[in-house]
């Protein structure tokens, strides 16, 4: 009983803090919903699309984030703090490197099109994601920086920037539209000042660290190189999912304007509940790290399976509390009856999804601490692809929201079901530093 009461102290030590910051982050665009939403049913359905668009392409390089905890964390098991904060430096260069502010810019118009936005809509959509594309930098440094505070297991810094930057952002959300009138590109550009402010918290933060290591700043071409070589199979992993996901709101587009706002609503808010169930995912990615890097093979899987039975009873706790909701919730974010109405249906199938969501994430966040990417990459893939010839089925025959939804329940079902099968092999218990 004492060691489960010590497991436990741990992960919610990690697990509670992650929680916050979890729930802070997606409040950018729950903001940005709840009052774009009030403005119109053209507005909100171009927020849809150009929000798909950004959060496609900030998943796209969720490795910086992800693939820097678990290196960091096995490093930080086998004490070695140095090389640690090394990789962090190195993370952030290799964040700037990317150049997607300027394919954000000249694709926006090519992008709103693709995922099936038009009329008034698709201008709102191009709008925003135009001024939301020179945020794009502050967000990927920001990734690099947030999986190193949690690889050292530090989840309370992240929670306090997070809850910060949300608060500041509604702030300035209602007073730039609900108090001075201006309209989406506010919106986005609200959020896009919170985004810098808040990478240069995290870069003050992890410049210290380095001096005080005496680590250097510059960038080394061979370990940027390096690191992302070794974040490759995350990247195609994030790839395989953003994508089925992304098809998913295309597919709602297709419908009209009032079912894709319907849709916007429901997954922003199963987004929500679901980030808040990947807490306890963060926990196990930096727990499982710095136990394996410390050769604690069983105490991982002791962990392991400590965190899918909490992720379980975390997840039915929160789709009872979604399903009591539903009538309730799509209120806040729009006046239209038609999309109220809709959004309350398809917030069923949210509900019943949330303990599948947070069981898939628990085993997620372990095998990545456990720097099994590859087998990740695969399985998502399989994943995705299943959900695609299920999207082109729903757009050859017309389908509605209710059996898009379903077929987003096969996802997370085959998600599941892949990674549980690995789980119950020994190849993920990898033991020692990955530097």
């Amino acid at each position: 009983m004492r060691v489960r009461s010590e497991c436990d102290r741990e992960i919610f030590r990690l697990a509670v803090p992650a929680l916050g910051a979890l729930i802070a982050e997606p409040v950018y665009v729950l903001s940005d919903t709840a009052i774009v939403g009030h403005l119109g049913t053209p507005q909100l359905a171009g927020l849809a699309v150009a929000a798909a668009i950004l959060v496609t392409g900030y998943s796209v390089f969720i490795f910086l984030a992800y693939g820097t905890t678990a290196s960091v964390a096995r490093l930080f098991g086998a004490g070695d703090q140095r090389e640690a904060t090394h990789q962090a430096v190195q993370g952030g260069w290799l964040a700037v490197s990317v150049p997607v502010t300027v394919a954000g810019l000249v694709l926006a118009g090519p992008l709103v099109r693709l995922f099936g936005a038009s009329g008034a809509a698709a201008g709102y959509a191009e709008t925003y994601l135009r001024i939301s594309a020179l945020g794009v930098p502050a967000v990927l440094v920001t990734y690099a920086a947030v999986g190193w505070l949690r690889g050292r297991q530090d989840t309370k810094t992240p929670l306090l920037v997070a809850v910060v930057s949300a608060a500041v952002n509604l702030v300035l959300e209602i007073v730039l539209i609900l108090g001075l009138g201006y309209g989406v590109g506010a919106s986005a550009a609200s959020t896009v000042l919170v985004q810098w402010a808040a990478v240069a918290v995290y870069l003050a933060g992890l410049g210290r660290q380095a001096v005080l290591l005496q680590v250097g700043l510059r960038p080394l071409g061979r370990a940027v190189g390096r690191l992302a070589r070794v974040g490759l199979d995350l990247l195609v992993r994030t790839v395989a999912l953003r994508l089925a996901l992304a098809a998913a709101t295309a597919v709602a587009a297709r419908l009209g304007p009032a079912q894709v706002g319907a849709h916007q609503i429901a997954f922003e808010l199963w987004n929500t509940l679901a980030l808040a169930l990947d807490a306890i995912a963060i926990a196990a990615q930096a727990l499982v790290g710095r136990l394996l890097g410390a050769d604690n093979a069983a105490g991982a899987r002791a962990a392991t399976r400590r965190m899918v039975e909490l992720g379980l009873v975390f997840g039915v706790a929160v789709g009872l509390a979604l399903l009591a909701l539903r009538d309730v919730l799509p209120h806040a974010f729009t006046d239209d009856s038609q999309v109220v109405q809709l959004a309350a249906f398809v917030l069923l199938f949210a509900a019943v999804l949330q303990p599948v969501n947070a069981v898939v994430f628990v085993l997620d966040g372990v095998l990545m601490g456990a720097g099994d990417m590859r087998y990740l990459a695969v399985s998502m893939v399989v994943s995705a692809a299943l959900f695609l010839v299920l999207a082109g089925i729903l757009v050859a025959t017309g389908a509605g929201l209710g059996w898009l939804w379903t077929a987003i329940g096969v996802l997370m079902l085959a998600r599941l079901a892949t990674l549980a099968a690995r789980l119950r092999t020994d190849a993920w218990l990898v033991t020692g530093a990955i530097r």
